[in-house]
């Protein structure tokens, strides 16, 4: 049977969303998904029961592709692994962080800069979440206009630490509406999430910025071939369960008005523009606001027509500094900030032939 013989590695919430992409997106299977992880037990992913095997040397002979998942790409999983995999004469495409950095591993986004995979190396690496979304929504605009400098503050859902934050989060909320006292886990958060904003993800550097800000710097700049890119990043954990969004304030080499920039990304692939006056009839029939605009938020990726895609909205002029734009970005975190850019890229390779059909 043609196809691609695929394994998973990792069975988290990035795992779960890694299946559910690979079913509705029909990729070519030729048998059923090598699901390994830690141990040998059931799970069940995207509604389906799966008999997880423990990772070792022998899960991976015979696969043509493996997709590192788990929570941020089961950190350290791909470093014990994927040279095993790739021995094994699998292509490794690694959700976690371990790699995106080093300079002979491609960080791919397959809208952006799919030309960095070269066939030299059989591990690539996807960014991180927020990364992924910002640089889909930039990259058409670098093109026309080059980027000079972007502020971005992210407001980044739970689910992005992982299940057990998903879970606090439910705990925590009709423990917060009884006026009792929030119950939390140190481990997960530094206090509480239900109904506040922490603006502190992953741990904090001598240079007073977290790892997750200064991820988004590093892969923004590895990602578009602008290693003196100025970026600048505030990431902010918001009791949302999924979707990030981001506010994006882009200056540019050259003009670029909030009206070319809308059209140029109506165009762009994986971008949908949510923007322009409302379709809402309460707008005038009981808010009485006339020129009122439509803006995507978290919500919106849960919709099936945009699980998918990278939703950008709020885009106009910034009047205090030349050739400058704000933006508004939103994206599911753990499909396209993660499981359907790994897919997507799987997907690629096929039609490149360097994936069995």
């Amino acid at each position: 049977m043609a196809g691609v013989r695929a394994g998973l590695v990792g069975v988290g919430p990035v795992g779960d969303a890694i299946v559910s992409v690979l079913k509705e997106h029909h990729f070519p299977l030729s048998e059923p998904l090598r699901v390994m992880a830690t141990s040998c037990r059931s799970e069940v992913l995207c509604g389906e029961e799966f008999l997880v095997q423990e990772t070792c040397e022998r899960a991976f002979q015979g696969l043509d592709v493996v997709f590192f998942a788990g929570r941020e790409g089961a950190k350290g999983a791909s470093v014990q692994w994927a040279e095993c995999a790739m021995a094994a004469g699998a292509w490794c495409i690694d959700n976690g962080s371990d790699f995106r950095l080093d300079p002979k591993v491609p960080l791919v986004v397959p809208e952006v800069n799919l030309d960095a995979v070269t066939g030299e190396s059989k591990l690539i690496a996807s960014p991180n979440c927020s990364t992924i979304q910002m640089v889909v929504a930039l990259a058409p605009l670098h093109r026309v206009a080059c980027v000079k400098r972007v502020v971005v503050s992210t407001y980044q859902a739970v689910s992005g630490w992982g299940k057990a934050a998903m879970d606090e989060l439910l705990a925590q909320l009709p423990q917060y509406l009884a006026g009792g006292p929030v119950e939390f886990d140190p481990s997960i958060f530094t206090r509480p999430i239900a109904l506040d904003c922490l603006p502190h993800i992953d741990r904090f550097t001598e240079s007073g910025y977290t790892k997750e800000e200064l991820k988004m710097v590093n892969e923004t700049r590895k990602i578009l071939s602008e290693p003196d890119l100025q970026i600048t990043t505030t990431a902010v954990r918001v009791p949302v369960m999924v979707g990030h969004a981001e506010s994006v304030n882009v200056q540019f080499e050259r003009p670029l008005s909030a009206e070319e920039a809308r059209a140029i990304l109506a165009e762009a692939p994986g971008v949908v523009v949510i923007d322009g006056p409302t379709q809402d009839p309460n707008a005038l029939e009981i808010r009485k606001a006339e020129g009122e605009l439509q803006y995507p938020t978290p919500a919106d990726v849960l919709r099936p027509e945009y699980r998918d895609a990278t939703l950008v909205g709020r885009i106009r002029e910034d009047s205090t500094a030349p050739n400058t734009l704000n933006l508004w970005v939103v994206a599911d975190n753990l499909r396209k900030g993660a499981a359907t850019n790994v897919v997507q890229i799987a997907e690629e390779l096929i039609a490149r032939g360097l994936l069995p059909a």
